[in-house]
């Protein structure tokens, strides 16, 4: 048997707002989706399909899992992110490999923007 990762799903309260911040920053267009729900990518792309889920209630608490995205500028990367509606959480780590700043999406989904 072969396993393999086809995809991410986030539960938002406002998926068309989410889906749009992420779209733009990960530079993926959507691909056919359930009604109501959309998807970035499509089945059988090279990288797992982001899927953005309905649901009624808001998020509590950290996120016990996120994404890490890749930047070339980490400055330019916390702009891009606020400029889309979503924040920084005001927390950095600097390593010898590189710099992380901790980030929140417009529904304070936790994410990484790494250099």
């Amino acid at each position: 048997m072969v396993n393999r990762w086809v995809g991410v799903t986030v539960d938002c309260v406002d998926v068309q707002r989410v889906a749009r911040f992420w779209s733009v920053l990960l530079d993926r267009q959507p691909g056919p989706s359930e009604p109501g729900w959309v998807y970035l990518g499509e089945r059988g792309d090279e990288l797992p399909r982001l899927v953005f889920q309905p649901v009624d209630e808001p998020k509590g608490g950290k996120v016990r899992l996120h994404l890490d995205v890749a930047v070339d500028n980490i400055y330019e990367g916390i702009a891009q992110v606020i400029e889309l509606g979503g924040r920084c959480t005001g927390e950095r780590h600097d390593y010898d490999e590189g710099v992380v700043v901790v980030m929140a999406d417009p529904e304070e989904h936790e994410f990484c923007l790494v250099q």
